[in-house]
């Protein structure tokens, strides 16, 4: 009985996406993340677009090392992307990860949703080809009257 207690209670964690892990574990660089995001939302809340050029430059806090921003409406057009710089004015809609997920319709809905929140998907590393876990902090903004979002991510290695 005791064993079958246990075979039940691991396939129903394995099972439940109540089990699913929400946010990246404690770490530092989570931390950074988020205060990242949160700091960049306030700025984009108050100067709408107009904060883009701050955002741009290159080694700043908003742009060093494998960190930066990138900003979308809700409808999945890229309005900015720091790394990607050839993503801007595209649409994001129906683009899958590695393993299948819709990520950038994840990272909308946990803005639309939440407000804010982490959002984890397979991504590659800056200069690689094989995807990693990324995860990706988003909080929900208005940019110039229009709903949108802002985040940014890191890799836990």
């Amino acid at each position: 009985m005791k064993v079958l207690l246990v075979g039940f209670t691991i396939l129903f964690a394995v099972a439940s996406p109540v089990f699913a892990q929400q946010a990246p574990p404690p770490s530092e660089k989570a931390k950074q993340i988020e205060t990242l995001v949160t700091k960049a939302a306030a700025l984009i809340d108050k100067n709408g677009k107009a904060a883009f050029a701050d955002f741009r430059k290159k080694d700043s806090e908003w742009f060093h090392g494998d960190t930066y921003l990138f900003v979308y409406d809700l409808k999945a057009n890229v309005l900015l992307n720091l790394a990607f710089p050839q993503r801007e004015g595209t649409n994001v809609t129906g683009q899958k990860d590695a393993k299948g997920k819709l990520l950038h319709q994840e990272i909308i809905r946990v803005a639309e949703t939440d407000g804010s929140g982490w959002v984890d998907y397979m991504f590659p590393k800056p200069g690689q080809t094989v995807p990693s876990q990324k995860w990706t902090f988003v909080k929900k903004v208005m940019i110039d009257s229009t709903p949108g979002l802002v985040a940014s991510g890191f890799f836990p290695d």
